[in-house]
């Protein structure tokens, strides 16, 4: 890891802390191309994708509903309990967040209502990434708030692994979830599939979920044509510690993050000096043990940065702008630093709150915002599955207390026949005998 020593004045760039960009132009150019080809050809461009990219083709995408049930029995019955568990909070938790995503009305003293109706979606797309990994948690956080939502079809989309099976956990996941048609087929051509429709696969209202770059460039293609959560890139930490932390625990919560992915970005942001090399040796330690040491290594040494600061004010503004996908406040004030936390998915407030508990079994969703979005976007939620309209409900004399604005500003615009549109209600209400405003 790269170890940078701020002091005084002295400030950080983003470009100091991250590469820019995290879709390179040919990705998006090649990920574009499969999305037209799959909107204008369907099922026969996405069995060609799929055969291309993943080997082998099912004979139909769609998984029987008897092999979703059945998977439950070919898992042993701890990951099953170890399923319910997690699906049983993280539905608590975005049951919370439901509370708060509710119609709701006012009435002003004319009688006017206005408000907000909320519905969820009709249908959605949970993308979980396959193929020569399982995901099964994936499954619970992508599918669980859509259902919570009241989303009525919820369809799954993951890659087939080899000869066009899917992991017994995944569907085991997907059974406890509530996924409710699963489909065997991945990459940008899944997308494309679910973004406009096949023979084969249902168009849906929204997709969301993580998936590598050609995935998330899909995604960002058919953006505009159906809803999407966001354009995730590779995964992040960022561990504030202090002199009584733990180095190991340290250690192992960075190469938590960066056993994922290569490009994985760990970063380490202290004020003790001392506590940088304690940790690079726990990390060598470890990786001496780890069966993913290349992939942890490649993305520590790539794109691992320590920066040790002079003072909180430094660490916090470290920390807000790397605007991390997880940060864990690793030290004695954590509460205290949390109020100077502007930008971050997800928080982990004190030495007892490990990332890898949220990315399982907190509640709070793991699928998060990444490359510094975290300033401007939001964590997966109830809310990507629902839609709100405004519902305006005048009365007579509402229209006469707002006419004349309405009338004055539409004329100041160049809107005749918004002005006429009001002034015929006011005219025939004052005819009716009701006085002008």
């Amino acid at each position: 890891m790269k170890t940078m020593v701020l002091a005084g004045s002295d400030r950080l760039t983003r470009a100091d802390l991250r590469a820019a960009g995290t879709l390179p132009a040919s990705v998006i150019s090649a990920a574009q191309a499969i999305v037209d080809d799959v909107r204008e050809r369907g099922d026969e461009a996405v069995r060609a994708y799929t055969l291309k990219f993943d080997g082998s083709c099912p004979d139909s995408f769609r998984v029987s509903d008897d092999a979703v049930a059945s998977a439950r029995a070919a898992v042993s019955s701890e990951f099953l309990a170890a399923l319910e568990h997690a699906a049983a909070q993280i539905r608590e938790f975005h049951e919370h967040e439901l509370e708060r995503e509710r119609s709701w009305t006012y009435e002003r003293a004319n009688g006017v209502r206005l408000g907000v109706r909320v519905l969820p979606v009709s249908s959605a797309a949970i993308y979980v990434p396959g193929g020569r990994a399982q995901y099964p948690s994936t499954v619970l956080m992508d599918c669980i708030p859509a259902k919570v939502a009241g989303v009525e079809r919820v369809i799954m989309l993951t890659p087939p692994q080899a000869g066009g099976s899917i992991s017994p956990f995944t569907l085991a996941a997907a059974s406890v979830a509530g996924v409710d048609e699963v489909y065997a087929v991945g990459g940008a051509q899944a997308i494309a599939a679910a973004a406009y429709g096949t023979a084969s696969i249902p168009a849906v209202d929204v997709i969301v979920g993580p998936g590598n770059a050609y995935v998330a460039a899909a995604k960002r293609a058919v953006s505009g044509d159906v809803g999407i959560d966001m354009i995730a890139g590779p995964s992040e930490v960022c561990v504030v510690a202090d002199a009584a932390a733990d180095p190991r625990i340290v250690a192992a919560d960075l190469m938590a993050q960066a056993e994922h992915d290569p490009m994985a970005a760990c970063y380490l942001v202290t004020r003790d000096a001392g506590l940088v090399p304690q940790v690079l040796a726990a990390i060598d330690a470890f990786l001496e043990q780890s069966p993913r040491a290349e992939i942890t290594r490649a993305s520590l040494d790539d794109n691992g940065i320590c920066v040790v600061c002079d003072s909180t004010e430094a660490v916090l503004d470290t920390v807000n702008l790397i605007a991390p996908e997880h940060l864990e406040l690793h030290c004695e004030d954590a509460e205290e630093l949390l109020d100077g936390v502007r930008a971050a998915g997800a928080i982990f407030v004190g030495p007892w709150s490990s990332e890898p508990l949220g990315d399982y079994v907190a509640g709070p969703n793991h699928t998060l915002p990444t490359g510094g979005t975290a300033r401007f976007s939001n964590p997966l939620g109830v809310w990507d599955f629902v839609t709100r309209s405004t519902v305006s409900t005048y009365t007579p004399a509402g229209v006469l207390a707002d006419a004349r604005a309405t009338e004055t500003l539409a004329a100041a615009e160049g809107l005749w026949a918004h002005a006429l549109s009001v002034r015929l209600r006011r005219e025939a209400l004052v005819a009716g005998g009701a006085p002008d405003a």
